[in-house]
């Protein structure tokens, strides 16, 4: 059902095995999902983008059935850098040396980090539902602390917050996934019981407490670095988030982004809340085609 016509394989990077899809025909154009998710996340659009790109989707470390390695004394093998550097291993291991990329959730912000480490390796960007985390954690707010309550409470240390998501994960997940009044109605059920499969090993609540650990500590050092040398990403980038979630609610990201990037090409909140793909996939198709269909690796 999922991913049809699409090949599976597993690509072992310097850091970890990466479960890896990929199918399609044209530029390449990498997908990264986000927490609690896997490469899944993206079967509404995927095949359709893969009419026009050779498509690449893959499950981030740790999470997904993608291997969970340690985390390392300072959470380092679970920074965005870290997660960063499989994800351009996994494409030159394709043969893909330059693509497209989009991200959402997490995996936006293992592209935020790409786009600094690796500019040469990403011809553009699309960003999904998400602010730098740098900026977040510099402006807490109560309305964002309250919403985002799982930010906090997932960077406790080990093993407090593993022992109490585990004690019914399926309630977890659903909790967590349940945001707004449509509940769980737009996730296709099967997808729903791979992501509370996933949640279900201990392994992979570890890993995901370890990559929200990391988000506070190493990943802010590299980014309040980065930020105060003034290193943005330079490739254009192309914006989306749900009108009706956290981000588009609470904040204001065309006012916030420009501190982060110098190009912008597009901005725009889609008639959803946070899981674009999930909720308005035809709106998230519409705009990742048209933006990644005009871009320099397609022309």
């Amino acid at each position: 059902m999922f991913f049809e016509n699409f090949t599976r394989t597993e690509i072992k990077t310097s850091g970890a095995r990466i479960v890896t899809v990929h199918g399609g025909m044209g530029p390449p154009l990498l997908l990264m999902h986000g927490n609690p998710f896997s490469h899944l996340s993206w079967f509404k659009i995927a095949p359709r983008l893969a009419e026009e790109f050779t498509v690449v989707a893959t499950d981030l470390r740790g999470y997904g059935d993608s291997e969970k390695p340690p985390g390392g004394a300072n959470h380092e093998n679970y920074s965005f850098r870290a997660m960063a550097a499989d994800q351009v291993e996994v494409m030159a291991a394709l043969g893909h040396d330059r693509f497209y990329a989009a991200g959402h959730d997490r995996g936006g912000r293992v592209l935020h980090r790409m786009c600094l480490d690796h500019p040469q390796k990403v011809a553009q960007a699309a960003i999904l539902d998400i602010l730098p985390q740098h900026h977040l954690l510099n402006n807490v707010t109560r309305a964002w602390g309250t919403f985002s309550w799982h930010w906090f409470f997932m960077i406790q240390p080990y093993d407090f917050p593993e022992r109490l998501m585990s004690c019914d994960p399926d309630f977890f997940i659903e909790k967590k996934l349940a945001k707004t009044a449509q509940g769980l109605s737009f996730f296709d059920p099967q997808a729903l019981a791979e992501y509370k499969r996933y949640f279900r090993n201990p392994a992979t609540v570890h890993a995901m407490c370890e990559d929200y650990r990391a988000t506070h500590g190493i990943d802010l050092e590299m980014d309040t670095e980065d930020f105060e040398a003034g290193r943005k990403i330079a490739c254009p980038l192309l914006l989306l988030w749900g009108a009706t979630g956290g981000v588009g609610r609470n904040h204001k990201p065309s006012e916030i982004w420009p501190r982060y990037a110098t190009d912008i090409s597009g901005a725009k909140a889609l008639p959803c809340g946070h899981y674009l793909s999930e909720e308005a996939p035809d709106d998230t198709y519409r705009e990742l085609r048209e933006f990644f269909a005009a871009g320099e690796l397609s022309e």
